[in-house]
Parts: C-alpha cells; structure tokens; sequence
C-alpha cells in the first residue's frame, strides 16, 4: 500500500530517458519486421520470445500499433511499408469474419487501420475500420444498453459487458466521424454510460465484468473473468478503468467521468508495491511470490498522460510526474535492453492467472505480451511529445 505523500518521494523519468528508451524500443521493433511482417507475434511470449502467428486471436493490433510508432518516431519507410502490408491482413479478416465474433473490434483495428489512416490516408486502411466498426455494432444489447463481450449474442450465461470494452468505443466515435452516420456514437455513449454505472465499486475498485437479465436488460452482478476473486481489484481492468474513463471524458466531456478518473486512480496508485510494477491481482502486496502484471502500470500511465491533457496547473502536473514514475519504475524493472533476451519490449508481463474464483489456466505468466509492449510503446511516446492518440482520433479533429 502507497499514500500519496510516499509516492510523491518517487522519482520521475525525464524526457531525455523516456526519448533512449522509445528509441531503444523502435530499434527492437525495427529488428522484429524480418519476422513479423507477414505474420504477427503472438499475444505473449514463451520463454521471453514472442513465436509468430496468424491474423488472430484480440492482440494483433498492438503489435501494428508499435509499427506505426515507430514510424512516427523515425518517419522510416521501413515502418510505413510494414504498416500497409498488415493493413491488408486486416481488411482480410474481418472481410471473412475471422476470430472477430466479440467486442474487441477497437483493440485490433484502431492502432492497426485508424492509425494507418490517421498518418497515411490509406482507403485500404479505412474500409477495414468501418468494418470492423459494423462488426462491434453487431453485438449492441438493446435490453440494457451494452456491447456483449463474447460468446452467443443473447445467451444467458455470455450476457454481460466488460470493463476492457471501454478502449473499443474510440473506434466507434471515429466511424462517426468519417461517415456522419450519428449510430456509432450513440450506441458507444449508451455502453459507456451503462459500464461506469456498473462496474465501479463503492471502494473505487472495478468489477471486470457484469451481467445483465436478457429478459428485463437490468444489471445483475459482478463476476470476475482474470482477477483472483469476484470482489477482488484485477489490476490490468482497474488499468482499463482509467485510460477508459479519461477517454470517456475527453469524448463525452461530462464531468462524472473527470471523478471517476480521479477515483479509480487514487485506487491504482495506493495499491502498488514499493517498486510500483503492480501484482497481477491487487489482492497481493509486497512479499507475495504472486506475478506481476506490467502492462497495468503502462495501460494506467497512458490513462493519466490522456487525462492530463485536459487539466490545468497541479493536478496537470500531478498526473503527469505520476505517470513518468510509473514509466520510471517500467523502464528500470521491465523494459528489455537487449534483443538477447527477449524479441519483445516489456518484461514481467502476465496475461493470465488461474485462481479458484476465475475459469482461467496459466498463460504468459512473468512473460512480454503486444498491448503490454504497445502501450508502454505510447506512454513514452505521450510523455516525449504532444502526441496526437490513434484513440482520440474523433475529439482532436473537433479541437
């Protein structure tokens, strides 16, 4: 446990170390398009190698996400070629529907396609993103105002909503932008709106996901998915609550998400250990022979680093330096500095832990794994630049 005043003695990573070590991560993306430009790694590392796979499963669009850093940090053709060429892989899978039949739409097609059109204006790019966007559309629950997250649309036990779901709304307001058509935002603030009234707990934690009646559309319950208990804080989806809920203000611009943001990262940031890389599940502390989870603490950065682009004076400031302690405490601990140990960029990941509570079986435990590597890829990108976000793409064309 951290109070505010001890986190405070922390220090920060500066500019010029967060600029060596986006430049030592773009060399290792560099270095990994002879073996994934054709093909993609795969969602977490074995033994600190990422093999390499086909166009599936939710995670591939990290590692497109990382390309298309890398070409902005360097403006290299090599990125940009890479880029394009996996933008095909795209427009191919969600044309024959592969693996695409849940909510993580925006995950694999905004830092992959709305990125490559962002930068490129690629057509290619964007008719995978509207349609990925109709994909996500299709799994809108009317009873209850939310996207289902997986399984059979409308069966009782798959009717509920996700906390990670909140980083797939971008996708979805920037559809609304290049077409006009008001549907895709309507139905992202309808989920929004229904999420943040669910899964926040009154201690400021997060539910991972919860269930609905499909009958009467009325929330039911909490139930954990990846975190140790049901009423335990899983510390990646407390991660999602706050880049989501800073996301939802800057789109919605109402102020409950403003404290909701503040809320759950005064949660985040009491509940890690004294090297601040968090456990896997906060239900562990200091002592624990429990894994870590490092992509929590570069979700959360990038959340505070999004949210500081709204504040003004101290709290600005504050989140700010909180965030580069965080990326401190990342590149010190977790950051990969030589390709001899590991293809990948972020250390002491874990994608998955088994527990009595969760249905789930080890998986990438103490392992790299792509959105722990992309995001912390974008917190140093946000921290060395005013970085205009592949997720905000619809709010920064209305500044």
């Amino acid at each position: 446990m951290q109070s505010r005043e001890h986190l405070e003695t922390y220090s920060s990573i500066s500019r010029i170390e967060a600029e060596a070590y986006l430049d030592m991560a773009v060399g290792q993306v560099r270095n990994n398009l002879k073996d994934f430009t054709g093909q993609f790694p795969d969602s977490n590392s074995r033994n600190g190698i990422y093999p390499g796979t086909e166009n599936v499963e939710w995670t591939t669009g990290f590692w497109t996400g990382e390309v298309w850093l890398s070409y902005e940090r360097t403006g290299e053709k090599c990125f940009r070629e890479a880029g394009l060429e996996q933008v095909t892989s795209f427009l191919d899978r969600i044309r024959q529907k592969i693996d695409v039949d849940n909510h993580d739409m925006g995950f694999l097609y905004t830092p992959s396609c709305v990125a490559a059109y962002l930068l490129t204006g690629d057509e290619t790019a964007k008719k995978a993103a509207l349609l990925a966007a109709d994909q996500l559309m299709g799994r809108f629950q009317e009873k209850g105002q939310f996207f289902q997250a997986w399984g059979e649309l409308g069966a009782e036990e798959n009717y509920r909503l996700i906390i990670d779901c909140l980083l797939n709304m971008p996708l979805l307001f920037w559809a609304t932008e290049v077409t006009g058509r008001q549907e895709y935002r309507q139905k992202a603030e309808a989920h929004i709106r229904t999420a943040m009234d669910c899964v926040i707990r009154p201690d400021c934690s997060t539910y991972h996901t919860y269930f609905f009646d499909p009958v009467t559309g009325k929330p039911i319950k909490g139930v954990t998915h990846q975190g140790n208990r049901n009423g335990s804080a899983w510390s990646r989806g407390q991660a999602w609550g706050i880049y989501g809920s800073a996301l939802s203000y800057r789109f919605l611009k109402e102020d409950r998400y403003l404290t909701i943001f503040r809320k759950l990262t005064e949660f985040f940031l009491e509940h890690l250990p004294q090297d601040l890389i968090p456990y896997w599940d906060f239900d562990f502390d200091d002592g624990s022979e429990e894994p870590r989870d490092s992509s929590a603490a570069a979700i959360a950065a990038c959340g505070m680093l999004e949210m500081a682009r709204h504040l003004k004076g101290e709290e600005r400031e504050y989140y700010e330096t909180m965030a580069g302690r965080l990326l401190k405490a990342l590149c010190t601990h977790c950051a990969v500095t030589e390709n001899s140990v590991s293809n990948g960029l972020l250390l002491h990941g874990t994608y998955a832990r088994a527990s009595r509570e969760n249905p789930c079986t080890d998986r990438g435990v103490d392992e790299c794994n792509t959105w722990g590597d992309y995001f912390y890829m974008e917190a140093l990108t946000r921290f060395t630049s005013d970085w205009e976000a592949y997720w905000d793409y619809w709010e920064r064309e209305h500044e």
